[in-house]
């Protein structure tokens, strides 16, 4: 879908659908009036009626029978004008944007909401932002695999900005990278696992960093094994499928630019390994690869938005399986910093793929190490599907992480990392154990990663809870979130300026 922006007044503008806000016990105002006072007061009397009462993401739409160019009007609830912010308008511009491709929209209309009311609840350009995200990723639908495709679609939305159409067009332009962004995360991570083994989610990471102009740099196994990355090796020993670790450089063209390592768990199939899964929703484990994918949508919009610090997005890919030549519980393996760790479940794999990775990044000279990761199950227990849990070695680099999130909609929860959890996976047959035993399982598996980082300034994102849905949202269709993207896209630009 192409999105631009125009000076417009929303009453005159020639679209299919025009979406304008309604806040909670507020009536009708800015665009929503505007249009109201065209059509006569209809659109007043539908909230007369109870039938809109700005409740977030609630939705009528309203057929205008030629009274103005709009054929039809979409009236979307933006919930009480004191909590209104851009994730609101992120959620209301997603629900709305569906509802108008399910009627037959081909040009969709969308006015400033939340920044078209007295008090202006978000900015302009905030506004167009949000709008922009929640409008693309709304209509996301992943449809590569079926032979018959849903046929309605929306070809272009129009951005009705009035007097604010210069300060909004670049805000914009910004959120069309944002949601490009997550909805590459999106279909890497909803491929399934014969689609997108390694060999080609590195061929597909290669095609978007040449693409974007980025330099990458892929390792088949025999320089994994020249590398020493022992963890990952062991982990691949059950799969036909050859492992592959990715890297994609950004360069800022600063001399002196500090170096921000994403490092992102690549398992595009995860069977558990020799402790193999029940078989019950096994097939969702096509989305173990979502922190991978995160990073290789990340790195696109870091191409695009070019802050000021150079940038590596590191990829260990795999399979887990339980073939003749698997890892067993009691194997030992060397990581690519001399630590060994004894592997206690296979399906604890995450962990010891990162910690190649993040041993690398440490390696490469990043300043900072951020590893994202659908690593615990645990971490659905403490958290639902609510937030991402974080934590790390660095209190000022876990704040800007949640900061980052705040910016754009995506909750993460600091956990502790206290000494004493490291107790849990202490080894009497090697360095560490791959786990720590259920209590603090989501803590014990992120510590695990951290302790490959070194001295490195280290954040660790568990995703688990957060990266698939079974039911449709605002603007996360059912399936592949691409959670954490936008996250990683805004950290970068927040830690350019530390540099």
């Amino acid at each position: 879908m192409e999105i631009r922006v125009t000076g417009e007044a929303p009453p005159t503008a020639a679209v299919d659908a025009l979406v304008a806000g309604v806040c909670k016990d507020a009536g009708l105002q800015g665009a929503a009036a505007a249009a109201d006072q065209a059509l006569g007061g209809a659109l007043g009397r539908l909230l007369e009626a109870g039938e809109i009462k700005g409740e977030p993401n609630q939705t009528v739409l309203f057929h205008t029978d030629g009274r103005i160019p709009a054929r039809h009007v979409i009236l979307v609830g933006l919930g009480p004008e004191d909590k209104l912010d851009a994730e609101q308008v992120r959620q209301a511009a997603g629900a709305a944007a569906r509802l108008a491709r399910d009627r037959g929209a081909r040009r969709l209309g969308l006015t400033l909401l939340g920044a078209d009311v007295p008090g202006r609840g978000v900015s302009p350009a905030d506004a167009g932002q949000a709008l922009a995200e929640g409008a693309l990723l709304g209509l996301w639908r992943f449809q590569e695999h079926k032979s018959k495709k849903e046929e309605k679609e929306i070809d272009e939305a129009v951005v009705l900005a009035g007097g604010d159409a210069a300060a909004v067009a670049p805000a914009v332009e910004r959120g069309r990278v944002f949601a490009e962004a997550t909805v590459l995360a999106r279909n890497l991570a909803i491929e399934p696992g014969n689609k997108l083994p390694p060999r080609l989610l590195a061929e597909a990471a290669a095609r978007v960093a040449v693409g974007a102009g980025l330099e990458v740099e892929v390792f088949d196994e025999a320089r994994i094994e020249q590398e020493g990355m022992g963890a990952l090796l062991g982990v691949a020993r059950g799969s036909h499928e050859p492992p592959r670790f990715i890297v994609i450089r950004y360069r800022s063209g600063r001399a002196d630019a500090p170096l921000l390592a994403l490092v992102g768990k690549g398992i595009t199939f995860d069977a558990g390994g020799i402790s193999i899964k029940p078989s019950e929703g096994m097939e969702e484990m096509r989305m173990d690869k979502s922190g991978a994918a995160a990073v290789i949508g990340a790195m696109q919009a870091i191409a695009r938005l070019r802050p000021d610090l150079d940038v590596a997005g590191v990829i260990p890919a795999t399979e887990n399986l339980p073939g003749g030549r698997a890892q067993k519980p009691g194997d030992i393996v060397r990581t690519l910093n001399g630590k060994t760790i004894e592997v206690i479940n296979t399906d604890a794999e995450g962990r010891l793929i990162l910690a190649d990775a993040v041993a690398y990044a440490a390696k490469i000279g990043a300043r900072w190490i951020v590893d994202i990761a659908t690593l615990t199950g645990a971490v659905v227990i403490c958290l639902g599907s609510q937030a991402a849990a974080v934590l790390g070695n660095d209190e000022a680099l876990v704040e800007e992480v949640r900061r980052a999130g705040s910016d754009v909609g995506e909750r993460f929860w600091p956990l502790p990392a206290y000494e004493e959890y490291k107790e849990q996976y202490k080894s009497h047959m090697a360095d560490i154990k791959n786990v720590g035993g259920r209590p603090a399982g989501t803590i014990t598996g992120g510590l695990i990663i951290g302790e490959f980082v070194g001295e490195t300034s280290w954040a660790h994102l568990d995703i688990a809870g957060v990266a698939w849905h079974d039911k449709d949202l605002p603007y996360k269709p059912r399936g592949a979130t691409g959670f954490g993207t936008r996250t990683l896209i805004r950290l970068a630009e927040r830690l350019a300026g530390q540099g």
